[in-house]
């Protein structure tokens, strides 16, 4: 079945019947975000955002979080990556929600840049180095503290390390050894998941520091990682006997802007990824077997092959 055709014939209901099911096993489908003009026709119903007889954009970007929690039980949120959340954004996102509607929140960068990249976001702060880096006092007051009164409908807090460069840190267990010491400072309370971009990080001494606090390593594809399959064969990696939590965002060897030009507007699989897919049904089969001990939660992102719903779609076929 080629990929036109499965978006042609997308079945709503059984999709959903499928995601549920999956969710009453311990295995937490999501994507990364979720305001996709390519999922309309498949899980958004484009004639809700009708008005005065016109699709209406700011309409759709306003309430398809609604109907997407239709469908799933969680959602990676990007956006509070890009600067600390406040208490009405967040309200805002739990009012569209079912009450076990579960947000994972990307840490912002504030607080995991080592030195702020040269964009112009940042402006005169642009490459210099962050002196906030690690700080558990500010993540604390900025960001832990707006999150509090929604924590029922937080899932996992993720810490996402951008590639360190050698002048960063020299050594994996030189990282290891910061990572410990901030996240002995956090509350112990939360979800909390790592995830890194430096494979040579991927070591004894880093997985020994997140198992020593109770914090998940997350498998993310991207592109200078090695694949999720073999993250997962590492010794150690599963950080959290009770949790495992994976991104399945990008092919290794393929950057993200190439990515957004090949798949955009991400209204179908464009280019199957089989190895992804098969660390989706790994994790997904890892999961069932654990008798109920462990929950997965598994996002992806349109990016990896094209479209996110028919990558999940497909590897519920095989699991």
């Amino acid at each position: 079945m080629t990929a036109m055709l499965f978006t042609m014939t997308f079945d709503r209901a059984e999709f959903v019947r499928r995601i549920r099911a999956a969710a009453d096993q311990g295995v937490f489908w999501g994507t990364s975000s979720w305001k996709y003009a390519g999922w309309r026709g498949t899980i958004y119903d484009q004639a809700r955002y009708v008005y005065r007889g016109k699709l209406s954009e700011a309409r759709f970007e306003r309430q398809c979080l609604a109907e997407y929690a239709e469908v799933f039980k969680t959602v990676s949120v990007d956006a509070a990556y890009y600067k600390f959340p406040d208490e009405r954004w967040i309200g805002e996102m739990v009012s569209q929600v079912p009450p076990d509607f579960l947000f994972s929140l990307k840490v912002t960068d504030e607080i995991t840049a080592k030195r702020f990249p040269n964009l112009p976001r940042f402006g005169q702060r642009a490459g210099t180095a962050n002196p906030n880096f690690l700080n558990a006092d500010l993540f604390a007051s900025a960001f832990l503290q707006p999150c509090a009164p929604f924590r029922k409908n937080i899932g996992v807090l993720m810490f996402e390390f951008a590639q360190l460069r050698p002048d960063d840190f020299a050594r994996g267990r030189d990282f290891a050894e910061a990572l410990d010491q901030f996240l002995g400072r956090l509350p112990n309370d939360w979800r909390y998941g790592v995830e890194i971009r430096n494979r040579n990080f991927l070591h004894a001494d880093y997985f020994a520091v997140l198992a020593r606090h109770g914090v998940t390593h997350i498998y993310n594809s991207w592109e200078r990682m090695p694949p999720v399959t073999e993250q997962v064969a590492l010794t150690g990696s599963g950080t959290t006997p009770d949790r495992v939590v994976a991104r399945l965002l990008l092919k290794p060897g393929r950057c993200y802007e190439d990515a957004v030009q090949a798949f955009s507007p991400y209204d179908r699989v464009k280019e199957p990824y089989p190895e992804g897919r098969t660390a989706g049904i790994h994790l997904v089969r890892q999961t069932r077997g654990s008798g109920g001990q462990t929950k997965a939660f598994i996002y992806v992102n349109n990016r990896l092959e094209g479209n996110a719903l028919e990558t999940i779609a497909a590897i519920l076929d095989a699991a």
